[in-house]
């Protein structure tokens, strides 16, 4: 799966991610680095077919109306330690990529993986 990690994220997160397999990047090593504006981050993503990886809940809004980014894994652990971080992802990354191949959002808390799957705009139903 290919992932693109915003800002607020570690970039040890890419080094956890392509270590398990995975194809990441993070907003540090764009031009504009951690300043790239959201939108510019949610286009790129759907572009190169990437997973937004971020603590931002801007980016669901922006799911929710624009589609855009199409999808996304919500990190929902407040405050934590950089460590405490990468050992959550390490120990959840293949449910997170098992609920990414039928959800479109997908929250990570501390204890918990929620998936939220895609809604068809013309019934407003799940699939």
């Amino acid at each position: 799966m290919k992932f693109l990690v915003d800002a607020q994220l570690p970039r040890q997160l890419v080094t956890l991610l392509t270590s398990a397999g995975h194809d990441a990047v993070h907003t540090s090593s764009f031009p504009l680095g951690n300043r790239t504006p959201d939108s510019v981050i949610a286009t790129r993503a759907d572009r190169e077919d990437r997973v937004v990886i971020t603590k931002d809940r801007d980016f669901w809004v922006s799911h929710v109306i624009k589609k855009c980014p199409k999808s996304l894994l919500l990190v929902a652990t407040g405050n934590t330690t950089n460590k405490a971080l990468l050992e959550i992802f390490a120990a959840h990354v293949d449910d997170v990529i098992e609920l990414l191949e039928s959800c479109t959002v997908v929250e990570m808390g501390r204890d918990r993986l929620i998936g939220h799957a895609s809604q068809d705009p013309e019934s407003g139903e799940t699939p």
